[in-house]
């Protein structure tokens, strides 16, 4: 049974809105299963052209922060109430308009008020701070806006660390996604100036008897003790190893020591977008 303040891909899940195909399928799931504690989210805000096909050439995802984007996207999004908990906007940023855009801003909070909805953002980049700092103050009629914040945060990029205890002590939700670094918490020689960090992660492995994915994720828990972790995981095998992550708690010195391995997040977030998803 898992940790009842976490998840791990179980108790809470979250799909990025595809033509509708993301939204479809947890419905459907959901319907089947119908458990009890299972926590459902989604986004809106970008429209994924890749058609899940592997290796595809060129951007999977077209994104668009308009009033006519959120509309035309909640329509489906809404099918998912009440079972539906957050509602977040896909991938915040200041270029795209969203965090000045009072037509969407209000429309978010009519949602809001309509249905109980938890209004989300979620963040990716070099300046996550200064779009969390601005999407934490924005109100609406004397009302803040934004319950909910999925964040990038893991043993590489902490930059994140205050703001985000300072959205906990706040009450509000913090929702942890990237908690493996997009698989650069792995040792891989394509990465060698991660090297002498590697070597830690296996050590606190070997010593703690679970995989490094469970070293990660336990990090972020201890580290930051956020709502919610995502765990990413695309087989049963992964999901397995990560929730090996709720069977036991790091050491204050073991923390101490996985807290000085980060890099800066410029270095982060362009090695991140090198990256070649599949």
């Amino acid at each position: 049974m898992l940790d009842k303040a976490y998840t791990l891909g179980i108790r809470y899940f979250d799909t990025a809105p595809s033509y509708g195909k993301g939204e479809a399928f947890l419905q459907k799931w959901h319907d089947a299963n119908s458990f009890p504690d299972v926590v459902l989210g989604t986004k809106w805000g970008y429209t994924y052209v890749a058609n899940w096909e592997l290796g595809f050439n060129g951007k999977h995802e077209v994104k668009e922060h308009s009033l006519e984007k959120l509309l035309q996207q909640w329509q489906v999004s809404k099918a998912l109430l009440p079972n539906l908990k957050y509602y977040q906007v896909h991938s915040a940023t200041f270029e795209s308009g969203i965090l000045e855009n009072t037509k969407v801003l209000n429309q978010l909070f009519k949602i809001k008020e309509e249905t109980g909805l938890q209004i989300g953002v979620t963040t990716s980049g070099v300046n996550q701070n200064k779009v969390l700092e601005t999407a934490l103050n924005i109100e609406v009629g004397g009302k803040s806006l934004f319950d909910s914040f999925q964040v990038t945060y893991n043993v590489l990029e902490q930059a994140t660390f205050l703001i985000l205890k300072k959205m906990i002590a706040a009450g509000k939700t913090v929702i942890i996604k990237e908690a493996l670094a997009n698989g650069r918490v792995f040792q891989n020689e394509d990465f060698p100036h991660y090297q002498s960090y590697y070597k830690l992660l296996n050590q606190l492995s070997k010593k703690y008897k679970v995989g490094v994915d469970a070293i990660a994720i336990r990090f972020v828990i201890d580290s930051l003790a956020p709502k919610y972790v995502l765990s990413g995981a695309s087989s049963f095998k992964q999901l397995k190893e990560n929730m090996k992550a709720l069977t036991f708690k790091l050491s204050d010195t073991d923390l101490e020591v996985l807290k000085q391995i980060n890099i800066t997040p410029k270095d982060y977030w362009e090695e991140r977008s090198s990256l070649i998803w599949n």
